[in-house]
């Protein structure tokens, strides 16, 4: 009778000690201050520097990629997925200003291919040093049987810290502010199971390199921003996009005004709009139209803080105002 063993279950181990060597060296280049463990230690330590705030908070959040995946495994492209992944909790971490601690990830698999996951965690490195965070750890996990053959799945872990005094939560709105619209680099990471219905097989494939840009990290150019102007909200533009995110920042009595006619969407919106049929409001709710995260100012605060946002490369638009309301968005 044969011998069963871990390896010929379809789990093997030696493949991935192999990789946690790259992962060492992809979390080198993240390091920052506080870091004390290296990647592979049972838990990763971090020292915080809490005596840099009077009444420091930590911000967390986890997220996936969702179905962009798909497109990655059609096109056999897995470079920048890992730039999503740290985008899509770090950019919700920003929205309360604060400013990043670190970063874990957690890849899943039927069967590790080395050169594939590389790619997967070189993205994820090379997205925390952009947005000021440490990778400290993760996991990866084989196992048969629970996905397609060439299939993964990510999820990633974010932590961030902000003085009490700082908190961005939409508190000290008042009617008259402006919404600042910050250009997105295209789709991000969400209203993917909405293009794979509306864009044939072919179509995926075809466009798959503007389907697959890195969700863009806004890290460097708000935080910036803080300090130069003062923000009263930040809203990171993800699924439920306009209708559902927006709502999140605007205190009792208030509501926001965004005019459609205020910038321009890439054409790929345009083009997933064409394809499936897709009614406008559904548009606005499932995709970010070009818009990846909003900023609400007082009115003359504007110009000082596109210019600030334009000197960091980062182009924005006056897309909108607050007014009286019962808390809702209502496009225009």
């Amino acid at each position: 009778m044969e011998k069963i063993t871990y390896k010929s279950s379809g789990v093997d181990i030696d493949k991935a000690n192999k990789l946690v060597t790259d992962y060492k060296r992809f979390a080198a280049s993240t390091k920052i201050k506080g870091v004390i463990s290296d990647v592979g230690s049972f838990g990763a330590l971090f020292r915080p520097g809490f005596r840099r705030f009077k009444d420091p908070l930590l911000v967390s959040s986890t997220d996936g990629v969702g179905t962009k995946l798909k497109i990655a495994f059609l096109a056999d492209k897995h470079d920048t997925v890992g730039i999503d992944l740290v985008a899509m909790s770090v950019n919700d971490i920003l929205c309360s200003g604060a400013e990043g601690l670190f970063f874990l990830d957690y890849i899943a698999t039927g069967k590790i291919r080395s050169s594939v996951l590389r790619d997967v965690v070189k993205g994820i490195s090379v997205a925390c040093k952009e947005a000021g965070y440490a990778l400290v750890g993760g996991e990866t996990a084989e196992m048969p049987g629970m996905y397609g053959e060439g299939e993964y799945d990510l999820a990633g872990f974010g932590v961030g810290i902000v003085d009490k005094k700082n908190v961005i939560d939409g508190a000290g709105t008042i009617a008259g502010d402006v919404v600042l619209g910050l250009e997105s680099s295209g789709l991000h990471s969400n209203g993917y199971s909405l293009v794979r219905k509306a864009l044939s097989a072919r179509e995926l494939k075809l466009y798959s390199k503007e389907l697959l840009k890195p969700t863009r990290l806004y890290a460097k150019h708000v935080l910036n921003l803080t300090k130069k102007v003062k923000i009263k909200g930040i809203a990171n533009i993800t699924g439920g996009a306009f209708y559902d995110k927006i709502p999140r920042i605007i205190p009792k009595g208030m509501a926001i005004e965004i005019s459609k006619d205020s910038w321009s969407p890439p054409w790929i919106f345009e083009f997933i709009k064409k394809k499936g049929n897709i009614e406008d409001r559904e548009m606005y709710r499932a995709l970010n139209m070009g818009i990846g995260m909003v900023v609400v100012v007082g009115r003359n605060s504007v110009d000082k803080a596109q210019s600030t946002l334009s000197a960091t490369g980062l182009k924005s638009h006056v897309i909108g105002r607050v007014l009286k309301g019962n808390g809702c968005v209502e496009m225009i």
